[in-house]
């Protein structure tokens, strides 16, 4: 009878155990997917400081390899999801100072600014024949530099280099006159994996500094803040309330420094309103401190 019993248990543990652990693991919900507080990022148009400034890397606008590079990288921070891109083109201005004036001119407040140039730029052709065939190879090569640029404080806090390279094969048969035409679509794999060498340590510098939101109105017993679901402010959230810092003078550098900010109470987001995160606004209620009327003394934080 014992002998029996364990021939059970053990057809149990095989035949029962597994579906039950499969069954748990899918209906186990995956909280690691916590949406992102994004934060405001704009691009400036990057310069070409390469030698072809004369041949089909230039076009009727001025900057073909500038162009290219702020799309694509403005296409890649949008894909991780964690910021909201904005984009300068003024491809005249290279002063960051000027830059940063335009914006603030505009009304739009970003955390960060990304000034970035295409340093290198090449392609070379060669090809290699045997008794039945030829092969061609074509290469593109590009080197990208981009510097971050905190807005608060108008300092580079970050500046990186990085280079890519793409390559396309064809082979052709010696008797034929069909020849490998010219690929242009390596010169934006070429910038694409120059800039991808990038983009993660952007992210990992952007994301480091806390989010920040503003308080834009109040509704009877609810402010109104910056910001919805699309941008990470979900319902039932708490967020900090603080009271900006005073604005100085740094005497050793000239820069205008803003000091910290001071915790004055917290508030719980209620439910979000609009289409995107670029005009979404939230419903808080104000759950602990005070707040006087003038809102602008004040900003939103994560942490």
């Amino acid at each position: 009878m014992n002998a029996f019993a364990n021939i059970i248990l053990i057809l149990t543990f095989f035949f029962i155990s597994p579906f039950s652990f499969a069954q748990s693991s899918i209906d186990t919900p995956n909280n690691s997917a916590q949406p992102t507080l994004k934060r405001k990022v704009a691009i400036a148009r990057f310069s070409n400081e390469t030698q072809s400034g004369t041949t089909f890397l230039v076009d009727d606008s001025g900057d073909r390899l500038g162009k290219q590079a702020s799309d694509i990288l403005s296409s890649k921070l949008t894909a991780t999801g964690k910021f909201m891109m904005f984009e300068r083109a003024d491809k005249d201005e290279i002063d960051s100072e000027k830059i940063l004036a335009g914006l603030k001119s505009d009304g739009v407040s970003v955390d960060y600014l990304i000034i970035g140039s295409v340093s290198e730029f090449g392609r070379s052709v060669d090809s290699q024949s045997q008794i039945f065939k030829r092969t061609k190879n074509q290469r593109a090569y590009a080197k990208v530099n981009v510097r971050l640029v905190d807005v608060d404080t108008g300092r580079i806090i970050f500046s990186e280099e990085g280079s890519g390279e793409s390559i396309s094969t064809a082979e052709s048969k010696v008797l034929s006159s069909t020849s490998a035409g010219y690929d242009q679509s390596l010169t934006d794999k070429a910038i694409s994996a120059a800039i991808s060498s990038l983009v993660s340590k952007l992210t990992e510098n952007m994301t480091n500094k806390p989010w920040k939101s503003f308080l834009l109105s109040k509704e009877d017993d609810s402010y109104i803040i910056a910001g919805g679901e699309t941008q990470g402010i979900m319902p039932g959230s708490s967020l900090i309330v603080y009271k900006k810092g005073k604005i100085i003078k740094n005497p050793q550098t000239g820069a205008m420094l803003e000091l910290p900010g001071k915790k004055v109470g917290s508030v719980m987001v209620n439910y979000s309103f609009g289409e995107d995160d670029f005009n979404e606004i939230s419903f808080v209620s104000l759950i602990d401190g005070e707040l006087s009327d003038d809102l602008q003394n004040y900003y939103i934080s994560d942490k």
